[in-house]
């Protein structure tokens, strides 16, 4: 210390786990053998999803098969030879592989072993954990430095008890640098107090740190860009706010119906299934302010602030809709009062976004299939050019399919005349990334987890700030107090949620059409 009234100068520790040398943590390499172990082997999320998944990582070298096993786990009595059979049909060419495929499946399928029994009972879990220790000891692993991850896809209800058998009967027996973790997929629950009796019981077995909460839209190619275009790029700084953004809309369509779901669609409906998970991430990404660091906790900080910040919803900024149909699936109640459709408003009150609305649109049996983001610009002040008529500037990123980002603008025609027209700077991916595999999100997400890095996947705390936002509506929806509204097949959805849009200050482009680029 100085002497009074001189200044002096107090160096700061570091932050705990901080770095000098880099923003980006680098992965480094874990040296005891993997077990990774799918629960739910025999169903269909398994075998479309995360085999395919482990299949592309295997051939792209992100898993190797000298320090790599694969333990299929379900209550179907059959044998290793038989989930093999089963799965061998999803495995589809990993692009730039396509020569050696067939060779790389009958290799990748060597991999897997299949143990089965019931998922509260003792006996097959002591068995699992018979196999994956031969594996290990086969493999001369020191003990307590193998690494074990646990793959649940199987229904939420089954959760608490398929945990309990894991921790009781599956975990590493000490840590010397292994580790077990566990994934679970959505729904995370149907409603806050459901959601928080499962973390809790999912708490009480494992630490955060070893629960990755899965989202596969957070793997997705252009949503993991969302941060980089937002907290790169300078010329987006100064206009990602309210002073020059009139609204953003998240989107969600399908120009299918349940298609055989019905029964299950019917309990959770378009909100639990698409917009309180997906779309509520995507939300998040958009409208978060930069995090102190890369590292997962400092994202996932900015992100429950986001959500916290979200006001009530308002029944008037709400449009239900369930399509002509939808009831004649057997397994679907006459009197459903299931959304398929919904168009809602959500404000953020905070600064940056006070008076923005941001309109979230999902909905089956529409009249396109997409997923995208469109932020729309406010008009131009002056306008010189009488030119408001032909759309205002919009900067579009569409996530599925045919990944892009484009801006819309206003040029002027090429020609003797002075006249305007609406165009586009546009990045295709398909046209630009040519030869580039651009993976799937469950690839991702599956090789984040065995990383360690948890920065896509949902935090406790996020996941009840989320349910906190939708909760009061869904017991409405439940109760019967607000109902959805008929649209046909084939349509844009009721004709509602068009003019509610419009009413909080979307103005739809006429005459122009994004049209992807051909190669």
């Amino acid at each position: 210390m100085g002497s009074p009234g001189e200044w002096s100068v107090e160096h700061r520790a570091p932050m705990r786990n901080e770095s000098s040398s880099s923003v980006v943590s680098e992965f480094v390499p874990e040296s005891g053998c993997l077990s990774i172990i799918v629960l739910g082997a025999s169903g269909d999320l398994a075998k479309k999803k995360t085999f395919p998944a482990l299949f592309h990582l295997y051939r792209q070298g992100f898993i190797q098969s000298h320090d790599v096993h694969i333990f299929g786990y379900a209550r179907t009595n059959i044998q290793d030879q038989d989930l093999r059979d089963r799965i061998r049909g999803y495995l589809t060419p990993c692009k730039g592989f396509e020569e050696t495929h067939d060779e790389a499946v009958t290799q990748f399928l060597q991999l897997i072993k299949y143990v089965a029994g019931a998922y509260d009972t003792e006996e097959g879990f002591r068995m699992l954990d018979k196999e994956i220790s031969e594996y290990e000891l086969s493999k001369n692993s020191t003990k307590g430095s193998s690494r074990r991850l646990f793959y649940l896809a199987l229904p939420p209800s089954v959760y608490p008890s398929v945990c309990k058998m894991i921790r009781n009967y599956c975990m590493n027996k000490s840590d010397l640098g292994g580790w077990t973790r566990i994934v679970v997929e959505k729904p995370f629950g149907k409603d806050l107090d459901s959601a928080e009796e499962l973390s809790s019981q999912i708490g009480e077995l494992f630490d955060e740190p070893q629960i990755y909460r899965i989202d596969h839209y957070l793997g997705k190619e252009l949503v993991q860009n969302l941060m980089v275009l937002r907290f790169a790029n300078r010329f987006f700084l100064p206009l990602w706010n309210r002073d020059n953004i009139s609204n953003i809309q998240i989107v969600f369509r399908e120009d299918f119906g349940t298609d055989g779901r019905g029964g299950y669609f019917d309990q959770y409906g378009i909100i639990r299934d698409i917009i309180q998970n997906h779309l509520l991430q995507v939300l998040c990404l958009v409208a978060m302010e930069k995090p102190v660091s890369l590292k997962p906790e400092h994202v996932r900080d900015e992100k429950v602030k986001v959500l916290q910040s979200v006001l009530p919803i308002e029944d008037s900024e709400v449009v239900l809709g369930q399509y002509d149909g939808y009831t004649d699936d057997p397994t679907v109640p006459d009197n459903s009062n299931t959304p398929t459709f919904a168009t809602m408003i959500l404000r953020i009150h905070n600064e940056r976004w006070e008076g923005v609305p941001f309109i979230i649109k999902a909905g089956k049996a529409l009249n396109s299939r997409k997923a995208e983001i469109r932020v729309q610009f406010k008009d131009v002040p002056g306008d010189i050019y009488k030119c408001q008529k032909q759309g205002r500037n919009e900067f579009v990123i569409r996530l599925q399919p045919s990944e892009a980002m484009y801006m819309k603008l206003t040029v002027k025609q090429p020609g003797l005349e002075m006249k305007t027209v609406q165009s586009e700077l546009d990045l295709s991916y398909r046209q630009r990334y040519q030869g580039t595999i651009i993976p799937e999100a469950y690839e991702r997400l599956i090789l984040d987890t065995i990383r360690g890095d948890q920065q896509h996947f949902v935090r406790r705390d996020e996941l009840k700030a989320a349910w906190e936002i939708f909760t009061p509506l869904l017991h409405r929806i439940d109760r019967g107090e607000m109902k959805p509204l008929p649209y046909k097949p084939g349509s844009r959805g009721p004709e509602a949620a068009d003019k509610l849009a419009e009413n909080v200050g979307y103005v739809q482009t006429h005459g122009y059409i994004w049209i992807p680029p051909t190669l």
